[in-house]
């Protein structure tokens, strides 16, 4: 999750429950009509329990007692109503508040039932003399409200239970929106950032290039100028190819290095061997497009150029410890070649790579110039081992 996401949440989530603290629990028409069914069904249902549990049981068929026991709760529904009422005004308060509040209404509203439908009832019975019981009526009416207000409470917190997790998973799915997004801004970014960097070698070496076929065609060797000029037709159409391709594997890379050796040697002729040592595991590993180019291009110009005889280029690559190892080594020119080529460990070619690795591959992969047992130098790299089709 992003930092600057993860910082706001907490603030996002506390406007979010104080949001929520102001909603009803049947908030709306639908769930006004709902709350009204509960209400009146829950009455109505105390009318069935008093029916089997006092008329049936104390014997009682007379339609004085029936309509007692429908009318007491039409004053259930209308006497319990205001709680409502009360309940949503200090639903916002401390806890304290909300349960002094809350115990207090029950019991006022559970006497004032008890009185109302005690009197009632001695109104429409010839029973007389009950007051006396009004605790056992009283008793009854507390577990009755004390029943509403537990149900009421109950949906309440389910309500926003179901609204909290409904918010939530709205949030989760706007951060996941807004991190797909970054992520994919990021990933265009850092495509962008790789191609700039390998197509920085592009001029570069087609300079070069058209250096040497005018050269030939100045010398009137047509013949080599014309060879040069369709590898690098080849070796363009390479490159255009495998323009948005991040990776490609180690095998197809080697392709791209022939055909820019041909370039080369259409140049140099028998003055350039080039030995290639590539295990088969190490064929299938995926590396940068156009990687080995630069290092080559290095070798040929500050080693094979600067040779009378010329001189050979070994590239290696093999598999060792989950990595993938890859050297460009060359024999050297004829004078002192560290000194000559040290410059190059912070050169354009040799900064290019290291910029391309690093945005690939972060801190699992390196560059580093050194002594090559050919005479030369030796570029080694270290990449993460990624296999083709995996």
């Amino acid at each position: 999750m992003p930092r600057w996401l993860w910082g706001n949440l907490p603030a996002v989530r506390e406007k979010m429950q104080k949001d929520i603290l102001k909603v009803d629990v049947f908030d709306g028409e639908y769930d006004n009509r709902l709350f009204w069914l509960l209400h009146i069904s829950g009455w109505m249902g105390i009318s069935l329990v008093s029916y089997f549990s006092l008329n049936l049981w104390y014997n009682q068929p007379e339609i004085t007692y029936l309509a007692h026991n429908v009318l007491q709760s039409v004053l259930g529904v209308i006497i319990s109503w205001p709680l409502r009422q009360i309940f949503r005004a200090v639903w916002g308060k401390s806890n304290f508040s909300r349960i002094a509040v809350i115990i207090v209404a029950t019991l006022l509203f559970s006497a004032l039932w008890s009185a109302s439908r005690l009197s009632l009832f001695l109104m429409m019975t010839n029973e007389s003399d009950l007051w006396s019981d009004f605790g056992g009526w009283l008793f009854s009416s507390i577990f009755i409200f004390g029943c509403w207000t537990a149900f009421y409470h109950g949906i309440k917190y389910y309500r926003l239970l179901q609204q909290e997790t409904k918010n939530l998973q709205e949030l989760a799915s706007a951060q996941k929106e807004e991190i797909l997004k970054r992520t994919q801004a990021e990933s265009a970014a850092q495509e962008a950032q790789l191609k700039l960097l390998r197509y920085q070698l592009n001029p570069h070496f087609l300079f070069n290039t058209l250096n040497a076929i005018s050269s030939l065609v100045n010398s009137a060797e047509s013949v080599r100028a014309n060879d040069m000029i369709v590898q690098l037709s080849r070796f363009l159409r390479y490159s255009l190819d495998n323009g948005g391709v991040g990776e490609v594997p180690l095998s197809k890379e080697i392709e791209a290095v022939n055909l820019y050796l041909k370039i080369e040697q259409a140049r140099f002729e028998d003055r350039l061997k080039v030995i290639f040592e590539i295990s088969e595991e190490a064929q299938t590993s995926l590396v940068p497009s156009l990687l080995l180019q630069p290092l080559i291009e290095n070798a040929i110009k500050y080693a094979i150029a600067r040779s009378e005889t010329g001189g050979v280029i070994r590239i290696a690559a093999a598999v060792e410890r989950g990595s993938l190892s890859i050297s460009v080594a060359d024999s050297g020119a004829d004078e002192e070649v560290v000194t000559v080529l040290a410059p190059q460990g912070v050169g354009v070619g040799l900064t290019n790579i290291r910029q391309r690795l690093k945005t690939l591959y972060g801190e699992e992969s390196f560059l580093d110039i050194g002594a090559a047992d050919l005479g030369g130098l030796q570029a080694n790299l270290l990449l993460p081992l990624r296999l083709a089709g995996s």
